[in-house]
């Protein structure tokens, strides 16, 4: 399945393995056969970087077996196609690329690492210009009909908002703060690999709470599945505004990634380790940063929003970097 370095791109969103996909599923609908021939990395990586998901794009593939056309223009209408995004994926395919394993600079000194391998997470200091996270914040207060000087406009219902998430992931300076070649060198030092893609992820929206208004949470969580033994991988979140440790900041338990598999065995298997209340054994501790700092931490850690019980709301965006062949567990606990 892979493209020839300088084979040429068919098809209108100019997305390597996008053929090959629609190809290999419609193909899987029309026979026997129970799996797909193409490698579940190749599908991912194009999903995320199309910002489609998974499993709604599986099922459109196999309900309706559209038409190669049909599959682009079924993509522009739900998913969101970034000439930046496209570009950084196929970059990772083409000739010029260097081995994947050569990171291209180490940003983290010997004592940030030590800092990191002690407690799972580490800030990155001015990971983005100040200007980028105003003009992304700027953003976020337009398409949730927010004013930043108004607070009653801060608690309005509107359909972009799930809880503290905000479903945007696509806008120009969205991309611009997800590819950040800070952030990317970071991570790359991190996984100590360069073949890494770039998430398509969303933003959060935590403001202050009020006599009517109350944190929905998340509060502390995992986002991987618990099964052991749980594979290395990382998360983070850009502070698109200076956040004090009562706005809401984002909050862990450092150093829980050396302990959670023992902690895990010692349950009782009766007890769900989700709804387990680790704040009465365990520190949680909130995250203070400033807007252009960015969060980098283990998947290990437990970690969550808080309620805000300062004046002023806690904005991010989320973003992460994965290699294409990131180990997982299929079994979800």
């Amino acid at each position: 399945m892979d493209h020839p370095p300088g084979t040429p791109i068919t098809g209108t969103i100019g997305i390597y393995y996008l053929k090959e996909i629609w190809q290999d599923y419609i193909q899987l609908g029309r026979s026997s056969q129970s799996t797909p021939s193409i490698e579940w990395k190749y599908l991912n990586g194009v999903c995320n970087a199309l910002g489609i998901g998974l499993e709604p794009t599986i099922q459109y593939l196999l309900q309706y077996s559209p038409s190669f056309t049909e599959f682009e223009n079924w993509i522009k209408e739900n998913g969101t196609v970034s000439a930046d995004m496209i570009a950084h994926f196929n970059a990772l395919f083409s000739n010029e690329k260097n081995d994947k394993f050569v990171i291209e600079e180490e940003i983290l000194s010997a004592s940030d690492l030590e800092f990191w391998n002690r407690n799972g997470y580490f800030v990155l200091k001015e990971a983005v210009p100040k200007a980028d996270c105003d003009e992304a914040l700027q953003l976020i207060y337009q398409q949730i009909d927010a004013v930043v000087d108004d607070p009653a406009s801060w608690y309005g219902l509107h359909t972009l908002k799930q809880g503290i998430m905000v479903q945007l992931f696509n806008a120009p300076i969205l991309d611009k703060n997800r590819l950040s070649k800070k952030i990317n060198l970071a991570y790359q030092q991190l996984w100590q690999r360069s073949d890494l893609v770039v998430s398509m992820d969303r933003v959060s929206f935590n403001p202050p709470e009020t006599a009517n208004y109350k944190f929905p949470g998340p509060n502390l969580h995992w986002d991987v599945s618990l099964k052991t033994p749980i594979p290395f991988g990382l998360q983070g979140l850009l502070y698109l505004t200076d956040t004090a440790k009562d706005q809401g900041a984002f909050t862990l338990i450092p150093g829980f990634h050396h302990k959670i598999e023992s902690w895990l065995e010692a349950l009782d298997p009766n007890i769900n380790p989700r709804e387990e209340i680790l704040s009465d054994r365990y520190e949680p501790k909130p995250i203070a940063a400033q807007a252009g700092d960015f969060i980098v931490w283990d998947q290990r850690l437990p970690h969550g929003s808080r309620p805000n019980t300062s004046t002023k709301p806690r904005v991010v965006q989320y973003i992460n970097y994965q290699p294409l062949d990131l180990e997982y567990q299929t079994e979800w606990i």
